[in-house]
């Protein structure tokens, strides 16, 4: 009994890679993210996907709609598990102002233990993330479910898989509009694809 999941990072919005967006609120798709997005939906289209989780952000909200649609599924589930890290006063934050800042370096330098603001460290991401998906995965055996998130929910994920470190995040990419592809099953999980730009 396996069950496939495609992890998906949203879309691009306007200033992506300018500034921290984190759990910012009107952090929306710029018109070149709908087109990623499309092109998702597109791509997802070849797939048995028989269910759709998301973060509760909008833009992985307005990611995950083509998605949907392209592939039949009715209704998308909003998961807090799924969401962004929470980078409490760092969020907004242009990546020029965070590098002035020791904390932000730390968090950087060591992912492992470090906390962001808010108090979330990697391995609460970590905990989250493998949590939600042995849940899901007990609900659908045999099946194929996107999970809409961000790209370091998803790093995360795959340092799981791997054995890695979650400090080890920075070692790969996972780019806006991105799939990356496990297989989970209770002989443990694989990594099948990762950072699959549609």
């Amino acid at each position: 009994m396996t069950t496939t999941f495609f992890l998906i990072r949203h879309a691009a919005h306007d200033n992506v890679g300018s500034y921290l967006a984190g759990r910012m609120d009107g952090v929306r798709l710029g018109d070149a993210g709908k087109a990623q997005a499309a092109q998702l939906g597109g791509r997802m289209a070849r797939e048995p996907i028989v269910a759709i989780l998301c973060s509760p952000r909008e833009r992985t909200r307005e990611t995950a709609l083509p998605i949907a649609l392209a592939c039949g599924v009715g209704d998308i589930a909003i998961c807090a598990e799924l969401d962004e890290i929470d980078f409490g006063d760092w969020s907004g934050k242009t990546f020029d102002e965070l590098n002035g800042d020791a904390s932000w370096r730390a968090w950087n330098d060591q992912r492992q233990e470090a906390r962001t603001p808010s108090g979330e460290t990697m391995q609460d991401v970590q905990q989250r993330i493998v949590s939600l998906m042995a849940a899901v995965r007990e609900r659908h055996q045999n099946q194929c479910v996107a999970l809409v998130s961000h790209a370091d929910v998803i790093k995360v994920a795959v340092c799981t898989v791997l054995g890695l470190p979650a400090g080890d995040c920075f070692r790969f990419d996972i780019d806006p509009a991105s799939i990356t592809t496990i297989v989970s099953g209770d002989w443990g999980a694989k990594l099948i694809r990762l950072n699959e730009v549609a």
